[in-house]
C-alpha cells in the first residue's frame, strides 16, 4: 500500500453548501438566498462507539510487536485479534494461504473475516490491514529497523473491532463483514501491485461463493491527532456514491474538519484490488496530508508511528461515522 504518492493538485468540490436563489423583484435588492437543510439520516438510537475500547485493542496489538508475517509477533496478534471477533459474537472466518513477497520470500498470511448479522442478505464490508511494514523506510536515521505501526495498520482493526463489540449490544438491520487483510504493507514501492497480497487474494478467492457485499469502506492511517481525509481518487472513480453518503454522514455528526469535501490523488491501497478484481465498490477513508513530501502524515513508515500518535479523539470520529453508515442503512434500500 501507499506506494504511490497523493497528486498535490487538490481540487475543491463544487455544489456543497446547497444554496439556491429565489425569485427576486425587479427592487434594487439583491435576491433571497434560500438554504436547503437535508434530511437526518442517522438515527439516534444508534449504539455509542467507545474510543477508549479501540485504543485498548489498539494498544494490545502494539504490545506483541510488529506485525511482521513470518514472526512470531505475527502469529500472536492474529490470535487475539480472531479470539476477540468471537468474544463479541461474530461468526469467524480464517483465510490462510501462502504469498510470495516481491522478496522472493514465502508469507504465511491470514485474512480474518468476522461476520455480524451472517442471516442478512443485504450486507455491506468495513476492512482493514492488520500487518506491519517489515522496515521503516521513510525514518532518516533507521530505515531498515522495524517499527510498531501502530497507526498504519493497529488502529484500524481496533476501530473495526470496537464497532463488532458495540454491534453487539444493538441489532443492525443489515449485515456487516468485518475483513482484515494481511500482508498489505510488504511491497516494493516501484511495483504497486507487490502491496496488498492478502487483498489480492481475498479478491480472487471469495471465502464464499455467494460473497458479494452491497459496498466497502476501508480504513487506513485513521488514528493520528487531527487527521485528514481527502476523497481519495480511486474511491471517487470506482464507487463516487458511497464516498458521498460516507462523507454526509460525518458531516452530519459534525466530523466534517476531519472529511474533508476536496480531492485527493489515486492511491494503491487494498480498496483498489476489491474494486478491480472483485468488482465490490469500496472506499478509501486513508490520512492525506498535502504539506508532507510523501503526502501522508510525517510518521509514516517510520519508527515514529506508536502509540503517540494514536488519538482517542481521530478514534472516535472515525468510529462514530462508520456506526452512523451502517445504522442508517435499511435492509431492503436499494443499492448506492
Amino acid at each position: 500500500m501507499k506506494n504511490k504518492l497523493f497528486n498535490r493538485g487538490l481540487l475543491l468540490l463544487l455544489g456543497f453548501g446547497f444554496i439556491s436563489c429565489g425569485p427576486s423583484k425587479d427592487d434594487g435588492k439583491p435576491p433571497v438566498k434560500e438554504i436547503v437543510v437535508k434530511e437526518k439520516i442517522v438515527p439516534a438510537d444508534r449504539p455509542a462507539f467507545n474510543s477508549d475500547t479501540a485504543y485498548s485493542i489498539t494498544a494490545k496489538q502494539v504490545a506483541f510487536g510488529p506485525r511482521v508475517p513470518n514472526s512470531a509477533a505475527h502469529k500472536a496478534c492474529s490470535a487475539y485479534l480472531i479470539n476477540e471477533l468471537k468474544r463479541f459474537g461474530a461468526e469467524v472466518i480464517e483465510q490462510r494461504t501462502k504469498v510470495t513477497a516481491y522478496t522472493g520470500e514465502s508469507l504465511d498470511i491470514v485474512n480474518i473475516i468476522g461476520r455480524i448479522n451472517p442471516q442478512a442478505t443485504r450486507r455491506i464490508m468495513l476492512c482493514a490491514h492488520w500487518d506491519t511494514r517489515p522496515q521503516a523506510d521513510q525514518d532518516a536515521l533507521f530505515p531498515k529497523a522495524r517499527f510498531d505501526g501502530a497507526v498504519d495498520g493497529a488502529a484500524s482493526a481496533g476501530i473495526l473491532l470496537e464497532i463488532a463489540r458495540a454491534m453487539a449490544t444493538k441489532p443492525s438491520a443489515i449485515g456487516v463483514d468485518i475483513v482484515l487483510f494481511d500482508a498489505e504493507d510488504y511491497g516494493n514501492p516501484s511495483q504497486g501491485n507487490t502491496y496488498c497480497l492478502g487483498s489480492q487474494y481475498f479478491a480472487l478467492n471469495p471465502f464464499r461463493p455467494d460473497f458479494k457485499p452491497v459496498y466497502g469502506i476501508l480504513l487506513d492511517m485513521v488514528a493520528a491527532p487531527g487527521a485528514t481525509f481527502y476523497r481519495e481518487g480511486y474511491s471517487m472513480q470506482y464507487a463516487p456514491a458511497v464516498v458521498t453518503r460516507v462523507w454526509d454522514i460525518a458531516a452530519e455528526l459534525g466530523h466534517g474538519a476531519y472529511f474533508r469535501n476536496e480531492l485527493s490523488g489515486p492511491i494503491t491501497d487494498d480498496h483498489y484490488f476489491i474494486n478491480t478484481l472483485m468488482g465490490v465498490p469500496t472506499i478509501d477513508i486513508i490520512h492525506h496530508d498535502p504539506n508532507s513530501k510523501t503526502g501522508f502524515g510525517e510518521y509514516w513508515h517510520t519508527r515514529d508511528d506508536n502509540m503517540e500518535k494514536v488519538d482517542k479523539t481521530t478514534l472516535q470520529v472515525v468510529g462514530e461515522t462508520l456506526i452512523g453508515v451502517i445504522y442508517s442503512e435499511k435492509a431492503e434500500a436499494p443499492n448506492l
